[in-house]
Order: C-alpha cells, then sequence, then structure tokens
C-alpha cells in the first residue's frame, strides 16, 4: 500500500518574507573615468526603458580594464606605500621595499613594461541589472577583450591547457578567462576586473575550524598561527583578508578573493538577526597590530607585512565554521567598471605615481656588498661564504633563468643518467619567467617567482653540481636550507613585485638557452648588472625566515 505524499498546508499562516542581502553594499564612491560613450542606447521594451549594450562595450570595457590594471595603481595603495617611508618605526628593509616599489610603479605607469611579469589569471565578475538587455554572449565578449589585452600588450602568458592528465601546453593567449555574471540591480552593468598572480592566488587557504574555536582568545590564536604560512612569496606587504563563517566553503573563500580587493569595504560593520555579512573593524585593528609584531617585514623584516587587513563575518550553518585567508600582493590588480545609459566607464587609477615618490633618495637597506659573477662558481661561493644573512647584495654578471617545467626537463636528465648541463653548475639560477619584451628594450618584466615551487629539486640539483646559488622570493623549505649546509649553497631574495624596475635597470641582455617550446618557462640566459638581493639562506645552515618561524 503507498503511503500518501505529505503536502504543506497552504493555509498554516507563516509571516511575510523580508529579503536581505548577503553582502549589504553602501553607496559606491568609486572615481570614474569615461572610455566611451558608443554602443549603448535606451530602447522601450513593453512599456519600460531598457538600457541595450553593445557585445563591442563590453569587450572595449574589458580590453581597457585588463591594460590598466597592468600598469597602474590605485592612489590609496601607492599612499600606503608612502607612508612605510615616512614612519619612523619602519625597518631600513621595509623602506627600501617600499622604494623599490614605488621606482616600479612609475616605470609600469609609461604603459610599455607592467609592473610584474606575472600578469595573472584574467578574473571578471559582472551583476547585471534587469532593464539591461545583450546578446547573451557576455562572457564571450568579456573574455575575449581581457585576450585582447594580453596579445597588444607587453603581457604574459601563464595560462596552461592540460592535453592529458600530465601533458599541458600553453595556450599563448592567456586564455580562458574566469568570468561569473550575476543577476543584480536594474538599469546598470557593474564589473570588477581583476588579474590575479599565481603567487598570492597560491596563499588562499581554507581551514574548515569548528565552532569551539569562537572565542576571542582562541580565534586570535588560530589566525596567528595561518597567517605566518603566509610567508613572504606573494610579495608583502599585503592586503590581508580573514573571513569567518560562510554558509558554504566556496562562498567563504570567494568573499576572501573580494574583501582582498577592498570590494566589501561598504558592508555594514555590525550583523543582525537576519543574517549579513559585516566588517568587525576591531578585529581589523587587532590582526594589523598583530601583523606589525610579527617581525616578517616587508619581505625582509620589519613591521609592514600588511598594509591593512579585512575580517569579514558571514552567517554559517551551525555544524561548520569555515574561515578563509587570502591576500592581495604588491601587484594590487583590480578595477571597477559599469556601464550606464551615459556610457562606458573604468575606474581612474593614478596615472601620476611619480608624487608618491620621495624628493631625496635616501640611502636605504644598509651597507650593499658587489658581487662578480663572471668568476668561477667557487670565487662566488667564497665570496658570499663571507658575509651573514641579512646581508644586502649587489650582483653583476650571468645568470640563468629556470622555473617549474625547465626544473622538471633537467630532472628527466639525472634520472637518465645525464649531467646537470655546465651552464647550471657555473652560474646563479634565477627563478623566474619574463613578460614579453617590448620593441627596443633588453627585456620584458622580469621579476622572481616563488622559490617553494623549487624547494623538492634542491638537495638532487646541488649533489649534482648545480643550484649553488638560487635567487627567488619567500622562505623556502627546511631541506632547502639542510641542502645548503650539506653542498655549500645559498639562497638569495630578490625583491618580488618590483619587475618593471628589474627589467628598466638590471636586466641588460636575454636570451632563450634550451627548451623554447616551453615559452615564458624555458631555460634563459640574462646579464644583469647591479641586479639587488638578500642572503636569505647560507652555506652554514643560517636561514632568515626561520628566524621569523616561516621556514
Amino acid at each position: 500500500m503507498n503511503a500518501p505524499t505529505a503536502f504543506p498546508d497552504p493555509s498554516k499562516p507563516v509571516p511575510p518574507y523580508k529579503h536581505t542581502p548577503l553582502f549589504p553594499l553602501g553607496k559606491d564612491e568609486t572615481p570614474y573615468k569615461k572610455i566611451m560613450a558608443e554602443g549603448v542606447r535606451v530602447e522601450k521594451v513593453l512599456g519600460k526603458d531598457m538600457l541595450v549594450v553593445s557585445r563591442e562595450a563590453l569587450r572595449a570595457l574589458s580590453e581597457a580594464a585588463f591594460g590598466d590594471i597592468n600598469h597602474y595603481l590605485r592612489p590609496g595603495h601607492l599612499k600606503q606605500l608612502r607612508a612605510i617611508l615616512e614612519d619612523g618605526e619602519s625597518s631600513p628593509n621595509d623602506k627600501f621595499v617600499a622604494l623599490d616599489f614605488l621606482k616600479n610603479a612609475n616605470i609600469a605607469a609609461g604603459g610599455v613594461l607592467p609592473m610584474c611579469q606575472d600578469t595573472g589569471t584574467a578574473i571578471i565578475m559582472g551583476k547585471k541589472g534587469c532593464n539591461v538587455i545583450t546578446d547573451g554572449d557576455d562572457e564571450a565578449a568579456l573574455s575575449e577583450g581581457a585576450r585582447d589585452a594580453y596579445l597588444r600588450r607587453n603581457l604574459r602568458y601563464s595560462q596552461v591547457a592540460p592535453l592529458s592528465m600530465y601533458e599541458e601546453k600553453n595556450t599563448a593567449n592567456n586564455m580562458p578567462a574566469q568570468c561569473e555574471i550575476y543577476a543584480e540591480g536594474d538599469d546598470a552593468y557593474k564589473f570588477m576586473f581583476m588579474a590575479k598572480g599565481g603567487g598570492s592566488a597560491n596563499k588562499s587557504f581554507l581551514f574548515q575550524a569548528t565552532p569551539s574555536v569562537l572565542t576571542k582568545d582562541r580565534l586570535l590564536a588560530f589566525l596567528k598561527e595561518k597567517i605566518l604560512t603566509l610567508g613572504t612569496a606573494a610579495c608583502p606587504p599585503y592586503h590581508l583578508a580573514i573571513v569567518i563563517g560562510g554558509t558554504s566553503a566556496e562562498l567563504c573563500m570567494k568573499t576572501v578573493k573580494l574583501a582582498s580587493a577592498r570590494y566589501l569595504d561598504a558592508l555594514p560593520t555590525q550583523g543582525s538577526p537576519d543574517g549579513n555579512a559585516f566588517r568587525d573593524v576591531e578585529m581589523e585593528k587587532e590582526i594589523h597590530k598583530m601583523t606589525q609584531s610579527l617581525g616578517v617585514g616587508a619581505q625582509f623584516g620589519g613591521k609592514y607585512f600588511c598594509h591593512d587587513v579585512r575580517v569579514i563575518r558571514m552567517p554559517r550553518h551551525g555544524a561548520s565554521l569555515p574561515i578563509g585567508l587570502g591576500v592581495s600582493c604588491s601587484a594590487d590588480r583590480q578595477v571597477l567598471g559599469k556601464i550606464t545609459r551615459d556610457g562606458v566607464y573604468l575606474e581612474e587609477l593614478e596615472h601620476n605615481p611619480a608624487q608618491y615618490l620621495p624628493e631625496v633618495e635616501e640611502a636605504l637597506g644598509g651597507e650593499v656588498v658587489k658581487i662578480d659573477l663572471n668568476q668561477p662558481m667557487k670565487d662566488i661561493l667564497a665570496t658570499f661564504s663571507k658575509h651573514p644573512i641579512k646581508t644586502r647584495v649587489s650582483m653583476t654578471g650571468t645568470m640563468i633563468v629556470a622555473r617549474d617545467s625547465a626544473h622538471a626537463k633537467l630532472r628527466e636528465r639525472l634520472e637518465k643518467g645525464e649531467p646537470l648541463p655546465d651552464y647550471f653548475k657555473n652560474h646563479p639560477v634565477y627563478y623566474a619567467g619574463p613578460a614579453k619584451t617590448p620593441e627596443g628594450y633588453a627585456s620584458g618584466a622580469f621579476g622572481p617567482t616563488t622559490a617553494g615551487r623549487m624547494d623538492s629539486f634542491v638537495d638532487q640539483f646541488q649533489a649534482a653540481g648545480g643550484s649553488m646559488v638560487m635567487v627567488a622570493k619567500g622562505n623556502r623549505a627546511p631541506a632547502v636550507r639542510e641542502a645548503c649546509k650539506k653542498y655549500g649553497g645559498f639562497y638569495l631574495g630578490s625583491i618580488g613585485g618590483a619587475a618593471a624596475n628589474l627589467a628598466e635597470h638590471c636586466i641588460k641582455k636575454v636570451e632563450v638557452l634550451e627548451y623554447p617550446e616551453l615559452g615564458m618557462e624555458a631555460i634563459w640566459r640574462i646579464e644583469v648588472v647591479d641586479f639587488p638581493a638578500f642572503i636569505i639562506v647560507d652555506d652554514k645552515g643560517n636561514d632568515f625566515f626561520k628566524e621569523l618561524n616561516l621556514g
């Protein structure tokens, strides 16, 4: 016998529904510039004014956005860099890095060299009003605009397509873009565009905590431990975002990304029984103060691990407590856009960053040791061995450039019983992947990549006589420290996030040595002059980042 289906009683009274947006944002105070009036018009449809947006308007806005964010920064970010120079509590290394970032911003603003060699994954979020009409192919139009920016400018193609589980190929146009479009609002189409580099994207973490963490002391202790795991590989000072709660793990992490871009700054600063997200401004101040006391600083010790902190508290399922952590790095690349009946608009970024440079450049960073790289490797190692960790060096001569894919190719040689090539033994190895070289330039933007991705190769390569001096950014695993002590090697930290400055002033010649089919991951030979770095790990087993509990 079939049991009857239980239907709800439609006569049972329920209270009227009151909708509370999860993210009730305040007024948009963004300064915008008009980039075009064409491609938008108003039509009457069923007696209503409808905004009709052409495919070209979407494409053009996206291209303009990804061009701008690879060359210009928000004024607020530049003011924070200048504040480091003016803060009497900043360490000399904090000031050295901040000044380098300001110089880098000034070079990038020329529109030729992007501010970072990793010109990012193209991420687009759109909010389409109910009175907006397009041809329905919005994702394709916005993606095409992003692609055109990467093809037409001196940007890097970083996206690789899987051909099989283990075989990949660079797409050679930085596609695909990540494009998400929501229905929200009425007579406007609003956007956020973001170029997210791999280094900062890799510092996005989800922790499935339990509600037992929700006391002040326990939560702050939990966050301090997790913040230290960020390390320096993503080019601090950071804009740090923390999200406590979330109706799902994926929404928690999406909120982290939006908060790191300051997209959620206009949230209310308190919660309600209706379940809206809010900013905890007091906790932001407390955690920011905590980051200043860690001693990590702007990459090489000091106060400025973070420019600022955003803490978003969200509703959650009673049995869950997702906690998300993420950063926006020194290449702080996001911009807002909108299309209204008046035209196509893009957020106005700072085109004159020179105004934030100090009038007189101070001697920052302490004593500098000159290193001649055009001498035998044993002599280079002997020179480094005379100086302690944290020593600032300036290198001139030949370096070899290799990163993930090139390291894998060289490991294959060793595993076949072949030796490492001589160039890998005779010269320092710089972990990097360049952007395109502009006409008339020796190099495109060419800053360091994250060292930690190459940690597993170091012992094997040093045992074979290679990788004796490594140059990159960020902290490394204990295995690297142990290998350097065992084989007499060194790891040097370069300034992450100043790729345009390195290309303009330090890198004088670039040529492919091997594996050109790898694109930006080929093995390159470069000639450098006064290339800046700090000794991080030495041949005695000392590790600067271990002292800061990052090693």
